[in-house]
């Protein structure tokens, strides 16, 4: 007699209908569902934390406006420094730091109010201790910057180390004196008709910052922003309202993403109409103009991208950024100076170029293209995109020729001066019966 077999298995009988089999099988794709959105889950809780770890350190790093803030006003408080801005912001809390711009932890940017005024608020640090969150930091070593002048400096003495500072910038220059006068003026910070000696200490530690120097030299004329008040080497200037020139950046993440001919046309979507570029652009062919021997000589511009300027609500020209301008003086000296095997060796800042002399091994000091040029590829396409076309075959063929124009040409000032002249005659012929002039 054959024994009968037994399953004992109570989750698969042998006489289990077909839809139990299918109820087992949603059940197991269910249960797999379930631990695969778990894990998405975890994974997305994990890296979003992460994200959050890494914009936090870096704004702790990067943002550090309190401690500029603190510093400048236990200086002020122990008569060390003073300024236009310190009571205010010291005293009064009436200057305010809002959303921070800084991209290096010890130049701190903020956009900020004080009164009636909005504005762009900078702030100098010294090295800055890296340390982990949750970690208290180690003491601020502050480097000694408000020591000069020192105590029973006349204003005479400080007015002749102002003159000799700004000639060991711009060169032996003849209307130097009327410069230092301008800067004398913005020291007196209170208005009573002198400058004392917290006040000199604040404009010299001023002086040291480039951009401060160059933006006094070019503010006269309306090309930079306005410096509205300062507390030591902490500055604001007027905001700038629409910026940059082309009135759009794509955010850095997605600018290798982004196609150069799609970035172009993105670019003019966002730009005012033709008649106030042209404004815009005369402001730019002014401040090349101004700069070409000056006031206070000669400088470079050694960045004319688009992202270097911006322009008011009235559609006139703003440089925000001075550090793209360099004395020429001082640009010839550095070039003398440089060793170089090749061209690539002779250059400055982002587009100052010279070429490199392949005999003595050192870079030559004439630049290979002058400002006009440079902002004249800066406003091709601005230019030319909306033109009216009764206009357009003349200003592309007077911006081509502008583009083609070289540093060690002969007679430079002449056609630099024709180039300038009848460019800025072509658009002022454009808008001058408009509203926008």
């Amino acid at each position: 007699m054959i024994p009968m077999a037994f399953c004992l298995c109570r989750h698969s009988p042998l006489n289990a209908p077909e839809g139990w089999y299918r109820k087992q099988n949603s059940m197991a794709r269910i249960s797999f569902v379930r631990v695969k959105y778990l894990f998405l889950t975890w994974l997305t809780v994990l890296v979003g934390s992460w994200v959050l770890y890494v914009q936090y350190s870096a704004y702790t790093e990067l943002c550090r406006g309190h401690q500029c803030k603190n510093a400048i006003c236990d200086k002020y408080k122990r008569g060390i420094i003073d300024g236009s801005a310190c009571s205010s912001l010291c005293d009064k809390d009436t200057f305010y730091m809002s959303r921070c711009l800084s991209t290096l932890p010890n130049n701190q940017v903020y956009t900020g109010s004080w009164g009636d005024h909005e504005g762009i608020i900078r702030c100098h640090l010294g090295k800055v201790a890296h340390y982990e969150i949750g970690e208290e930091p180690q003491p601020h070593r502050e480097v000694p910057i408000f020591d000069t002048p020192t105590k029973g400096t006349s204003v005479e003495k400080f007015r002749e180390m102002v003159f000799n500072h700004i000639k060991s910038k711009l060169g032996d220059q003849p209307n130097l004196s009327a410069l230092v006068n301008v800067i004398l003026s913005v020291a007196d910070g209170n208005k009573d008709g002198k400058v004392s000696l917290p006040e000199a200490r604040s404009m010299w530690a001023l002086l040291q910052i480039d951009e401060v120097l160059l933006g006094l030299l070019l503010q006269e004329r309306g090309h930079t922003p306005r410096l509205l008040g300062y507390c030591g080497d902490l500055y604001m200037t007027e905001r700038v309202p629409h910026k940059p020139l082309y009135g759009f950046s794509v955010p850095w993440p997605l600018v290798s993403w982004v196609p150069g001919g799609l970035q172009r046309t993105m670019d003019q979507w966002f730009t005012p109409s033709w008649p106030r570029k042209a404004k815009i652009s005369m402001g730019l062919l002014e401040l090349v103009e101004d700069v070409f021997h000056g006031t206070y000589g000669s400088f470079l511009i050694c960045d004319l991208a688009a992202v270097r300027f911006g322009y008011t609500d009235g559609h006139e020209l703003r440089l925000t950024d001075a550090r793209a301008v360099v004395p020429e003086s001082q640009f010839r000296r550095g070039m003398r100076a440089r060793r170089c095997e090749t061209d690539a060796d002779c250059v400055y800042g982002a587009d100052c170029r010279t070429s490199c002399d392949g005999v003595v091994k050192r870079c030559r000091e004439e630049p290979v293209r002058p400002n006009l040029a440079k902002a004249c590829s800066t406003l091709k396409d601005y230019l030319l995109h909306g033109a009216p076309s009764t206009l357009r075959e003349e200003l592309e063929r007077q911006l081509y020729a502008c583009m083609a124009l070289k540093g060690d040409a002969g007679q430079l000032n002449m056609e630099h001066s024709l180039l300038l002249n009848n460019l800025k005659a072509l658009l002022w012929r454009q808008i001058s019966h408009t509203k926008d002039s």
